[in-house]
């Protein structure tokens, strides 16, 4: 077997249906709603990179701290011999997991082939002993692994699953599930609940390069799909809902308008002060997390934070 393995599991106008089932779904909704995975073109990727190396954006800081401290414990408390990572993107992260686990087969699986097959190039290069079999798949969808050594650790990072509602959580961590066998494990990040100041700080900085990543999604709308969104008439905007413990980020029309969607046939009328949400991403506690794993037959075994508690990997093994 070549030490670099891609397969596609994601037809390849996958990703074209689902903007437009997205787009049409979302924009004809009340309230009216697009999802964060569709920031991320060439130009969203690039700002959110710039967004993780700002002072007021806290989680990857925290996150690579845990892991850079803790790896060698997530190791020995999974055993692992194969690592599968949802959403690898770049894996940059990953790589302190593939220096404490030395595992035989690391399994990335993301929407984006360039972001596979260069991230799986550099790490087989660097790593001889190690198998890359890479997937193209969409992982809020049912998911076919490779068979590979066991026990496995699947990686789920970046606080990534806070974008879920709780519904969508739930079918998530139960469709995981069904993924893993007796002494495989689930490595799970979660944002923690903290003060309200530093939380929509991190997602309203002071620069401006949030605002420009949430509005890159109207970017993308009007490339893909033909739209005349005009991002200058909309606003960025960052709450925090308390009772739901999560960030909203939302666009907000600045004046009465009606954008057209000739890719399909759809015209949109926004109201001055109108809100068009495009991202939660939820916030966490410990005794949350643990009864949300807990509804899916997983069982926190291993709880680690950074320095500062701002952040969390939690381990859950099959038993």
């Amino acid at each position: 077997m070549s030490p670099l393995l891609v397969t596609r599991t994601l037809p390849e106008d996958a990703t074209d249906a689902a903007l437009r089932a997205d787009v049409r779904n979302g924009l004809t909704a009340h309230p009216k709603w697009l999802p964060p995975k569709w920031f991320y073109d060439a130009r969203g990727s690039e700002l959110f990179e710039q967004i993780t190396e700002l002072p007021e954006y806290y989680p990857t800081r925290a996150e690579r701290e845990i892991l850079a401290t803790r790896s060698g414990e997530i190791a020995a408390a999974s055993g692992a011999r194969t690592l599968i990572e949802l959403g690898s993107g770049s894996s940059e992260k990953t790589r302190f997991l593939l220096d404490a686990l030395e595992p035989s087969v690391y399994v990335p699986v993301d929407v984006s082939e360039s972001a596979l097959t260069q991230a799986g190039k550099a790490l087989v290069e660097d790593r001889q002993d190690l198998e890359v079999h890479a997937l193209i798949a969409d992982f809020t969808a049912p998911l076919t692994l490779p068979a590979t050594p066991g026990p496995r650790l699947l990686a789920f990072l970046g606080g990534t699953i806070g974008n879920l509602l709780p519904e969508e959580r739930a079918k998530f961590l139960a469709s995981v599930r069904s993924l893993l066998a007796p002494g495989d494990g689930l490595l799970l990040g979660t944002d923690l609940v903290k003060d309200e100041r530093v939380l929509v700080r991190a997602y309203d900085d002071a620069a401006g390069v949030t605002a420009a990543f949430n509005k890159n999604v109207l970017a993308v709308v009007d490339r893909e799909l033909g739209a005349d969104f005009d991002p200058d008439a909309f606003d960025h905007v960052a709450l925090w809902d308390a009772e739901r413990e999560w960030i909203e980020m939302r666009l907000r029309s600045r004046t009465a308008q009606t954008v057209k969607v000739p890719a399909l046939d759809l015209a949109v009328d926004f109201a001055a002060g109108e809100d068009l949400r495009t991202e939660v991403s939820a916030k966490f506690r410990r005794h949350g997390v643990s009864a949300e794993l807990a509804a899916a037959d997983l069982e926190l075994t291993h709880w680690w934070t950074d320095s500062e508690a701002r952040f969390a990997l939690s381990l859950s093994v099959v038993r």
